[in-house]
């Protein structure tokens, strides 16, 4: 059993952060900010995936401006990704974000430090403080020597030395992220670090890469350290649809059993056997399942004579064949179609399961 290291609560708008609340899986859409259809239609499709956070970047005053519009018809809390411009920060709290994420060292001073940590106290929005191996300070490389597996100590004083020049403004509305593109480094890092603070923690692997290479290093390093109960929200970061990242996130808690949303998808690797365009339609399901909430166990199986058996446990499933295949609930035959009818078949009685447990749902 996974034993969740204790940390301090704050709220991203209405998501608890820290303390007992879920661990928290946030993402960040990628489209220009200041396309408020574009980005609201992206917040839209992470929202149906289950992200509960999202972060927009704010490279511009023009940026800033249309978060209060953004805001209005999100219906998820907005973080701000502020870099080098104290001005931006300042924009975008007065303009509706409910969070922002800065590296306190490239705002341009004390003075400018303030009047940002000023802003985020008075619309009630905490801080993340962002350090990445890449953004430390010269005087800390020098002292500690750039991050590694066994010297991640630069990491952790960047941080942390961040973290006390913003306390000693009095605000403590706060959450930490350092990130490395290293893996190991990722790890050793965090690990630290957790046993420095209680602040809540967001962890990620920055700088991941494409879709096998992303999920790969991200399910490593964050598998390792929720495991040790080390981590309060995170981010799968992909080069990628942003919604692909919500779907790692959840399936690696779901491996964890830490958090279980919707359906769960099982499907075989293939073999010589399969007489069917298995890769497509896993992924047809695949995506019809990221938009549930019914605790299904849902099948895809490349052939008609293995299917029903190998995915006993499945609610409900499909196996193709030569022309035609199999629906099958717990192992049992529920209809033989041909295979043109499958696809759609199943999809209507996912609706109909669907629908079936908001009902019982409501019931209760």
């Amino acid at each position: 059993m996974i034993r969740r290291r204790a940390t301090r609560q704050i709220h991203v708008g209405p998501v608890p952060i820290g303390g007992d609340a879920p661990i928290a899986v946030q993402s960040m859409c990628n489209t220009q900010t200041s396309d408020v259809e574009a980005t609201l239609a992206q917040i839209g499709g992470l929202a149906a995936a289950g992200c509960e956070i999202v972060r927009l970047a704010v490279p511009d005053m023009a940026a800033a401006r249309v978060l209060s519009a953004i805001r209005a018809g999100s219906p998820l809390p907005l973080i701000a990704d502020i870099h080098f411009d104290s001005r931006l920060a300042v924009a975008a709290l007065e303009n509706g974000a409910e969070a922002i994420r800065i590296n306190p060292g490239n705002l341009g001073g004390p003075d400018k430090l303030k009047r940002v940590v000023d802003a985020a106290r008075a619309h009630h929005a905490p801080i993340r403080v962002g350090v990445n191996s890449g953004s430390i300070a010269k005087d800390i490389l020098a002292r500690y020597g750039y991050p590694t597996p066994e010297r991640p100590e630069a990491l952790i004083e960047s941080a942390l030395d961040h973290v006390r020049q913003i306390e000693g403004l009095g605000f403590s509305e706060l959450k930490i992220s350092i990130k490395s593109p290293d893996v190991l480094t990722t790890i050793a890092s965090y690990r630290l670090l957790s046993s420095r603070t209680d602040y809540p923690l967001h962890i990620g692997v920055t700088e991941a890469g494409g879709l096998i290479a992303g999920t790969v290093k991200s399910s490593v390093a964050l598998g390792h350290l929720l495991m040790a109960g080390i981590g309060d929200t995170f981010r799968v970061s992909l080069t990628r649809d942003p919604v692909e990242e919500v779907r790692v996130a959840y399936e690696l808690l779901r491996a964890l059993r830490i958090r279980e949303r919707g359906p769960e998808l099982i499907s075989c690797p293939t073999c010589g056997r399969t007489r069917i365009n298995l890769f497509d339609l896993a992924e047809r399901v695949a995506a019809k399942l990221q938009t549930m909430r019914a605790p299904l166990k849902v099948a895809v199986m490349g052939c008609v004579v293995n299917g029903p058996g190998e995915a006993r446990e499945a609610d409900i499933g499909i196996a193709g064949g030569l022309g035609v295949g199999i629906i099958f609930k717990k192992g049992r035959l529920w209809k033989k179609l041909p295979e043109a009818e499958l696809l759609p078949a199943l999809l209507a009685e996912l609706d109909h399961l669907e629908a079936e447990y908001h009902h019982n749902r409501q019931e209760k």
